[in-house]
């Protein structure tokens, strides 16, 4: 009976070891780095066009498309301050040069070549009389210099967030285009440097609430994956200013993607932050 006893005992304690170890099987485990590479995706282009969303500015599409905003305003002669509507098509494309063929006058060569040496001896006399000096022109080209750098003065960035920096600017095509820092939601987004608010919603697919600022004809910045935006378009803020709260809205981490773009193109961050 005992022996009996024994074996049931036995054969208890193997299930009971067996359900533990099947119990204790250790969780996959993820590295972060691998969840931090969200690119987001470009504007849906079909044949060189986009066609124009509600939500949609001007200066988001030519982020998304990695064009200067300027250019895309000429080329679709779209004047300031760029107003577009939903449905509007935009070309996105380089509009194509027209062929320019030279004029050769093959009649007369000797009569021309004189005519051009009697020019030139007649240019020469008025290269040697003495200059006057036109101090009204330099005045005017004083002003024109002064008023191009309000436009483009130099400026003084600032980090637009603390934390620890997890994804770092990428030359490679399919490189990441900015800084990403990483903090807990609702940590403090700041305006990089003095501008204006161009475009603040979350219309362009992968960058989740974003904020694009406008610091002069050259730069843009841009705050993305935020939890909270605390501004509006149109609205001008100041160096430092609290714009946003980080987040992870269309983003796998909580963190707030940081772009520079200079003339449309993606700039290193790191080489303007201080």
């Amino acid at each position: 009976m005992n022996k009996q006893i024994r074996c049931y005992v036995a054969l208890f304690i193997s299930v009971l070891l067996c359900a533990c170890s099947s119990r204790h099987v250790p969780a996959p485990v993820s590295s972060l780095n691998n969840n931090i590479n969200d690119y987001p995706s470009r504007i849906n282009i079909n044949g060189g066009k986009y066609t124009v969303q509600k939500g949609d500015t001007l200066y988001s599409i030519a982020f998304n498309a990695g064009k200067d905003f300027r250019e895309l305003a000429k080329n679709n002669s779209i004047p300031s301050p760029y107003t577009i509507v939903p449905g509007q098509v935009v070309s996105l494309l380089e509009p194509s040069k027209p062929r320019v063929t030279a004029k050769t006058n093959q009649k007369h060569p000797a009569k021309k070549l004189s005519h051009l040496q009697k020019n030139n001896k007649k240019l020469k006399k008025e290269l040697d009389k003495p200059k006057k000096r036109r101090y009204v022109q330099k005045q005017a080209n004083q002003k024109i210099s002064k008023s191009q750098g309000s436009t483009n003065r130099k400026l003084s960035w600032f980090w637009p967030a603390k934390g620890k920096i997890i994804q770092r600017f990428s030359n490679k095509e399919n490189g990441y285009k900015g800084l990403q820092i990483a903090n807990k939601k609702g940590t403090a987004v700041f305006a990089a440097a003095q501008g204006t608010v161009v475009y603040a919603g979350s219309a362009l697919r992968g960058y989740g609430n974003l904020i694009i600022l406008k610091h002069n004809d050259d730069y843009l910045s841009a705050y993305a994956h935020n939890s909270k935006l605390l501004v509006k378009e149109k609205q001008i803020v100041k160096a430092g200013q609290k714009i946003a709260e980080i987040g992870n809205s269309e983003s796998s981490v909580t963190a707030l993607r940081f772009e520079i773009r200079y003339r449309g193109k993606a700039v290193n961050p790191a080489k303007y932050l201080p």
